[in-house]
């Protein structure tokens, strides 16, 4: 398991890491280490072919090779269900704000927005992805600030910074100084997705964990926060299907 360490005297695991299983055509598993988990329990991104096993921390390192090995099969089942990452292009659509837009060529220098339609510029077609992407996280970065900055106003708490991170494990993170991080991927969802994403990492400042009470406070700013909620559970997957660069 590279990258793997454990106490040697009980081969205890305590650290994420990666290992690869089979031969000759091995299968990269993500393990992570959480305080959180009660069992072992993997997990096969129906999407992008991502595998991630959880372990509680302190869990016997060989006990979790069994469990990954016995179950490789089943693994590889689901990889060969997998969809394939999609590049978009003119003729496809992409997701902005929650509605399909389709790609078409525009006479514009920039990407616009149009209803039903997303307009590219007629210059270098070969850098449309890279244009795409910078308009999504363009319009990211101005509704997230957008709705931190109301939700901070609500709570009382400012924040600190704001990064936009490309991450498949988190929506969003808030950091012990208050600094907000989140997905860029986020504007491709409904408006209410990423407003309760916003929500959600501001109510951090004050409480920094899952509590009863921080979630009373995701209600207080954000009622019926369930419903985006389970739309990302649901859907938010379906985002990262998107490449944008090799």
């Amino acid at each position: 398991m590279k990258g793997m360490f454990f106490n040697k005297s009980r081969q205890r695991l305590t650290e994420n890491s990666t290992l690869k299983l089979g031969n000759p055509d091995p299968v990269t598993i993500e393990l992570r280490v959480s305080n959180r988990a009660r069992r072992l329990s993997l997990r096969v991104s129906r999407l992008d072919g991502r595998v991630t096993l959880t372990a509680p921390v302190g869990s016997n390192q060989d006990e979790v090779m069994r469990f990954a090995q016995e179950r490789l099969e089943w693994i590889r089942g689901h990889l060969a269900q997998t969809a394939p990452s999609e590049v978009p292009q003119i003729g496809s659509s992409l997701p902005f704000r929650g509605v399909e837009l389709s790609l078409v060529r525009g006479q514009a220098r920039v990407v616009e927005v149009y209803p039903g339609r997303l307009l590219l510029p007629p210059q270098s077609p070969k850098h449309d992805v890279i244009r795409l992407e910078a308009f999504l996280k363009e319009n990211a970065r101005a509704a997230l600030v957008a709705a931190s900055d109301h939700y901070a106003e609500m709570v009382g708490r400012p924040y600190g910074r704001i990064t936009l991170r490309d991450t498949r494990s988190r929506w969003g993170s808030c950091s012990s100084r208050g600094n907000l991080s989140y997905s860029w991927r986020l504007v491709m969802a409904p408006p209410e997705v990423l407003n309760y994403v916003a929500a959600h990492e501001v109510s951090h400042l004050v409480h920094m964990d899952h509590s009863p009470a921080f979630w009373a406070q995701v209600g207080a700013i954000f009622p019926n926060y369930e419903t985006p909620r389970k739309w990302l559970k649901d859907h938010g997957t379906a985002l990262h299907r998107f490449r944008f660069r090799d």
